[in-house]
């Protein structure tokens, strides 16, 4: 999974799949009686190094986009980047932050992913899902209990499979140039890791409280605290996940030692 993750650490999937469109992922779900895990660009993921013992279900290839009546539909594998570009194209505005967030729109209904004060949550119309025996469902917000980084889901054996939005704003909430330029100039673009690792506490940034413990470029085997953003763990010499997990406990321990503060991550680890 290290090929699937951007950490570009992690075990092995005992199956992989890729299934060209919903219908394959369906009929393929109506016979499957093992576990699944849907992965779209891996980028907040960790698969442990003994590895996933199921069926791994990537969705790159779910990534048709279209605009209808003023609403942007979109599938789980379409990454936020070009969901940004293409709703800029089509002059619908408050996509701009989802073009700084490097993951695909399931992962980010997923974990309600936000950047620069906005969150996905706020402009979904609706959502398709589809079940673990291969039944795909239209769902609505209200289904969902929606916060910070979390998606709360009614429905346990469901998984996003595409989403419509409804991008509303009537100018651009964010220009998407000064965007891209305060990312690059803050966090360590084109190294492997997988974005913020904690989620900021109430009245905190993760960032702030673990620089001022002294531990960045902090290292665990070959994952190592990122010099240019402390909320960011690089995958600097081959780390295994058990470099980057105890990496992880070590920062909470601290934080947790200095300022009684409980760290809870953003990173999914399975």
């Amino acid at each position: 999974m290290s090929k699937h993750c951007s950490l570009r650490s992690g075990g092995i999937s005992s199956e992989f799949l890729k299934p060209e469109d919903v219908n394959e992922l369906s009929n393929f779900l109506k016979i499957n009686t093992k576990p699944i895990l849907m992965v779209g660009l891996g980028s907040n993921l960790l698969i442990r190094d003994r590895g996933f013992n199921g069926v791994t279900i990537n969705t790159k290839n779910l990534k048709d986009i279209s605009i209808s009546n003023g609403l942007i539909e979109s599938g789980a594998g379409t990454s936020l980047a070009k969901l940004s570009r293409f709703s800029q194209t089509n002059l619908k505005f408050g996509a701009e932050f989802l073009s700084a967030i490097p993951g695909s729109v399931g992962g980010a209904l997923a974990m309600n992913a936000g950047a620069f004060g906005s969150e996905i949550w706020q402009y979904v119309h609706s959502v398709k899902t589809i079940n673990l025996s291969g039944k795909i469902q239209e769902r609505f917000p209200k289904d969902y209990k929606i916060s910070y980084r979390s998606t709360l889901h009614k429905f346990s054996d469901e998984v996003f499979i595409s989403a419509i939005f409804d991008f509303n704003l009537k100018q651009p909430n964010d220009n998407v140039r000064e965007l891209l330029h305060k990312r690059n100039s803050t966090q360590p673009i084109g190294l492997a890791s997988c974005g913020s690792v904690f989620k900021n506490p109430k009245d905190h940034y993760a960032a702030k409280l673990i620089e001022s413990t002294g531990l960045k470029g902090f290292c665990i085997g070959g994952a190592c605290v990122s010099e240019m953003h402390a909320n960011y763990i690089i995958n600097q010499n081959n780390a295994s996940a058990s470099d980057i997990e105890n990496l992880i406990t070590h920062i909470q321990s601290v934080i947790k030692n200095k300022h009684n503060i409980e760290l809870e991550t953003e990173i999914i680890i399975i």
